[in-house]
């Protein structure tokens, strides 16, 4: 061993020596030695579990999920327990459900909540669509009351702590989900249906594909962008509220950089999930539009944004020497929300 290295060797031996001595001495009472180890054991508990708990939970089989849940395989059954089981792994995974945390370990946790974020985001948008396209004929025709009910529950503030905490609503909410797949999977009520329909489908989907793309402008922003304002193009009698700017430099606060990652993360995986089920309860319509591969490919698409991360999400310049996670991300989505626009364009044809 080198000189320098036996003599800083030697120091670090020394102060740990000093600080054993130090706890241990007979000046120091036994309470004080006490209090101190119970402190150190309460951090190391906590680091130990925000390690354990900061795991987002797999993809899962859609037809799997569905058959455990419904009792008959109907049109729309494995879209409803799909979006059931989004909901059920949301609080069931790892930790439960953590964005509405006061205590440690998951008040000091910020990727999970953002990635649970995303995920609630993507289960109000098809419940919604459950309530006012897939389950209703036409639109003067009567919503589904347990949709309606489930449809309120999750647009429940989503870190509320209690009175009434998140958890229970979301449970309620999904409750009423387990209602309209029963009765839908009962062949002999006809009171619920899903209405698997070319223009049921592209109302969805462009609900989506807005979502895709603010989740590709915000990821995109993460290196900062002069942009162009193209709020008023393609009409000129156009108008808007107030005058904005011509150009605009849009950025993404370096500190916000993670939780817009793992937000679209969220989003992502159960749009993966739903867009699965969608693939078989819409089998008869993808394959009279020739769509069904189509469809594949936004699915590949998005299941690139589910490889394994670094531990710490980089932001280097566009072409720079480090990579940019928020970069990759948004060029998954952005093709993927490609894809869904070539699609719904496609759906709409005769």
């Amino acid at each position: 061993m080198p000189r320098w290295a036996k003599k800083w060797s030697r120091k670090v031996s020394d102060v740990g020596d000093a600080l054993v001595d130090d706890y241990t001495g007979p000046h120091n009472p036994l309470w004080v030695r006490a209090s101190v180890t119970v402190v150190l054991v309460y951090l190391l508990t906590i680091l130990i579990l925000c390690w354990y708990w900061d795991k987002e939970p797999a993809l899962f089989d859609v037809a799997e999920n569905a058959q455990s849940r419904a009792t008959a395989q109907v049109v729309g059954g494995v879209s409803t327990a799909t979006l059931i089981g989004i909901v059920d792994t949301l609080l069931t995974k790892r930790g439960g459900y953590l964005s509405n945390d006061i205590a440690p370990p998951g008040m000091l946790m910020d990727n999970i909540p953002n990635w649970e974020y995303g995920v609630v985001i993507q289960v109000r948008d098809f419940n919604k669509a459950l309530r006012e396209a897939f389950s209703r004929s036409l639109s003067q025709s009567t919503e589904d009351g347990d949709l309606a009910l489930a449809e309120s529950r999750f647009n429940f503030d989503h870190n509320s702590w209690i009175v009434p905490a998140t958890e229970s609503e979301y449970r309620e909410g999904m409750q009423y989900l387990e209602s309209y797949l029963k009765r839908l999977s009962d062949r002999a009520q006809y009171d619920a249906q899903f209405y698997a329909r070319a223009d049921n489908l592209r109302y969805w989907l462009g609900t989506v594909e807005t979502r895709l793309g603010s989740l590709s402008q915000r990821l995109s922003a993460s290196v900062g962008q002069r942009r162009i304002n193209t709020d008023l193009a393609g009409e000129a009698a156009s108008q808007q509220s107030t005058n904005t700017p011509g150009e605009l430099v849009v950025k993404t606060p370096w500190l916000e950089l993670d939780d817009v990652f793992y937000e679209a993360r969220g989003s992502t995986w159960a749009l993966i999930q739903l867009l699965k089920a969608i693939e078989i309860d819409f089998d008869e319509i993808l394959r009279k539009k020739n769509a069904r591969v189509s469809l594949q490919q936004i699915i590949r698409e998005l299941e690139g944004t589910q490889q394994a991360v670094f531990p710490v999400i980089l932001n280097g310049g566009g072409l720079g020497l480090l990579a940019n996670h928020s970069l990759v991300m948004a060029s998954y989505i952005s093709r993927a929300n490609a894809a869904i626009i070539d699609l719904r364009e496609l759906l709409a044809q005769g």
